[in-house]
């Protein structure tokens, strides 16, 4: 699995929706997706908004604990997703973490727990997820808005100047209470910057 892969993906997509152009959310992995097709598409981004990642190289190793934590999980005798929530806290401290993992998992109709994410695929790949997609040329030039969390590491100060380099129009914001899951931990917050643009 590679960002271009991804892209390929999003692009046969929206294809198949019939969406010429819209505006681009991504959180994350999602925001590295978001940040290619912007750069690679210009044409079929109206407005771009990047939530907690900037365009440069990343090593998560509390990603590799969650990994950890959702590889070990013994789906077989699991009753609910509180009760993932409790297995996870010894790999996985941060409690908003531990619930956004979880709403990764689904109950099949047999009443069997499963993962809704190929799960070996992407532990796999988190190396090469963890890279800068995006190539020096790479620009968008449309109206780009990156949420930073406050209490979060994923965009610095430092990272303001390559954010710029590829995305001249950008506008930083930071939601102040957040860390790196705005989205679930200051929701209103993170909505009211999103449509404030």
């Amino acid at each position: 699995m590679t960002y271009e892969v991804l892209l390929d993906d999003l692009l046969g997509w929206l294809e198949a929706q019939g969406i010429e152009r819209a505006t681009f959310v991504g959180h994350s992995m999602g925001g590295k997706v978001a940040m290619l097709l912007a750069c690679r598409h210009p044409q079929l981004v109206e407005r771009l908004v990047v939530v907690d990642i900037g365009p440069r190289d990343y090593f998560w190793p509390g990603h590799r604990q969650s990994f950890a934590a959702m590889n070990e999980l013994d789906l077989g005798d699991l009753r609910s997703r509180a009760e993932a929530e409790l297995r996870f806290e010894a790999r996985v401290p941060s409690y908003p973490l531990r619930k956004f993992l979880t709403t990764n998992l689904d109950r099949a109709e047999s009443g069997e727990w499963r993962w809704l994410i190929n799960l070996p695929v992407l532990t796999t790949a988190l190396p090469a997820l963890e890279k800068n997609p995006l190539i020096p040329a790479d620009c968008f030039a449309g109206p780009t808005l990156f949420l930073a969390g406050g209490r979060s590491t994923y965009i610095e100060p430092a990272d303001h100047a390559a954010i710029r380099a590829h995305f001249p129009a950008a506008h930083v914001e930071t939601i102040a209470g957040s860390g790196h899951n705005p989205h679930m931990e200051t929701r209103a917050a993170f909505v009211a910057a999103v449509l404030r643009g």
